[in-house]
């Protein structure tokens, strides 16, 4: 039986839950295999974009089956996950971080990547110390770079957009501090093409090609659409393959999105549907609390649902006999995920299946108003499996 088929098959599934597709995820890591294999490029996992520590078998080299050379991390507890359950290489990177987060960071990460010189300067004592002080391990520490060239739209998730706190421009980098650098690292993506891929390279090649030459590795960031269909591969990989070639440099890469692209579900019901300016179906998830991006990005996720025995998506507002919104069950005014067309009107009880929902959904949900978060589960070879469920003491604990 086909996943969507089983999704909507109330028997089967929990209502609200997020599922996770294994054989997605499987498909997807070959792709980035192929890229390694390709390249002699590292792929990491961002965490930052998918965490779902039940799958990482999938996916990593070091505890399972999967061909990912480790993770990156933006915080101490993301780099603390990547080394107990994926192994492997951690890498961290976060804006700023404070004198504790570095002495926990010693003894997790094996990069530390700062957003500036200063921070570099502040903290270079405590790693040295760490590394004298017989810790057993090395840190190897770069510095982000910002190549001030914009690929990303809205300013909300560009890193180079005007005024970005994130890495250091060419005006603003100092060579003394490179003292004790082993690597760059730069970001400028989110959810590109290669042929944008190719610009950013020129664009840090105009900037800061004196610097290059003298890295160990080099990390490219993420925001790498390696998996989507229509991705241009034999292209990232010349330019992966030039790369490599001209500066002797390791290269990383650390997608989040491509990893587990249309590798998940969340399943809704809908509870109500009331009469506004235009029928409303309210459902027993929310746009604020599950899938903030809807809100953020914005945008407007793809829907399944059942009729007449078929699966079917739902289309543009335009396209159908019977059009609603469809809402969230939190007391936020906005707490809405789009309008959509559909065959019949929908109606109380009613299965829902948003497609593409494991990326930047999963770990980023909130208990605002209380609002319990989606049971988690995976869709595997004999049907579906049952991860988790959370309930009060999920809410209750994360307040005092």
């Amino acid at each position: 039986m086909a996943c969507p088929e089983l999704l909507l098959d109330t028997r089967c599934v929990p209502s609200p839950c997020f599922v996770l597709d294994e054989a997605r995820i499987q498909a997807n890591a070959a792709v980035l295999e192929s890229v390694q294999q390709r390249t002699g490029v590292k792929i990491l996992l961002a965490l930052k974009g998918f965490a779902a520590w039940a799958v990482f078998p999938l996916l990593s080299r070091f505890v399972g089956v999967g061909p990912l050379w480790g993770v990156c991390a933006s915080s101490v507890d993301e780099a603390r996950l990547g080394r107990e359950k994926f192994g492997g290489e951690v890498h961290a990177f976060a804006p700023a971080w404070t004198r504790q987060e570095i002495q926990e960071l010693c003894e997790t990460a094996d990069h530390i990547v700062f957003n500036s010189s200063a921070q570099w300067r502040q903290f270079r004592p405590v790693i040295e110390s760490y590394t004298a002080g017989g810790g057993g391990r090395s840190v190897a520490c770069g510095l982000r770079i910002n190549p001030e060239h914009s690929e990303v739209m809205p300013p909300l998730y560009d890193p180079c957009a005007p005024g970005s706190r994130l890495g250091i421009r060419q005006k603003d980098f100092d060579p003394a501090a490179l003292a004790g650098i082993s690597g760059l690292h730069f970001h400028t993506l989110c959810e590109s093409g290669a042929d944008a891929f190719v610009r950013t390279l020129a664009a840090v090649e105009e900037k800061f090609a004196d610097h290059l030459g003298a890295c160990d590795w080099i990390n490219m960031g993420g925001g790498h659409h390696i998996t989507k269909a229509g991705y241009d591969l034999d292209l990232l990989c010349q330019c992966l393959t030039a790369w490599r070639a001209r500066y002797n440099a390791q290269l990383y890469l650390e997608p989040g999105e491509a990893v587990a692209l249309d590798a998940g579900w969340l399943v809704a019901t809908v509870l109500d549907v009331v009469r506004a300016d235009m029928p409303v179906a309210v459902l027993d998830i929310s746009a604020v609390c599950h899938t903030p991006d809807v809100l953020e990005m914005p945008y407007r996720p793809r829907v399944l649902y059942e009729q007449d025995g078929k699966v079917i998506r739902a289309g543009p507002p335009e396209d159908g006999a019977w059009v609603c919104r469809l809402a969230g069950k939190s007391c936020l005014a906005g707490d809405v995920f789009g309008e959509y067309a559909f065959d019949c009107p929908q109606r109380v009880g009613q299965r829902l299946i948003f497609e593409d929902m494991a990326i930047y959904s999963m770990v980023k949900t909130t208990t605002f108003n209380g609002v319990r978060l989606p049971s988690i589960g995976v869709c595997r070879t004999g049907g579906f499996s049952l991860l988790r469920k959370f309930g009060y003491e999920d809410f209750k604990g994360r307040l005092s």
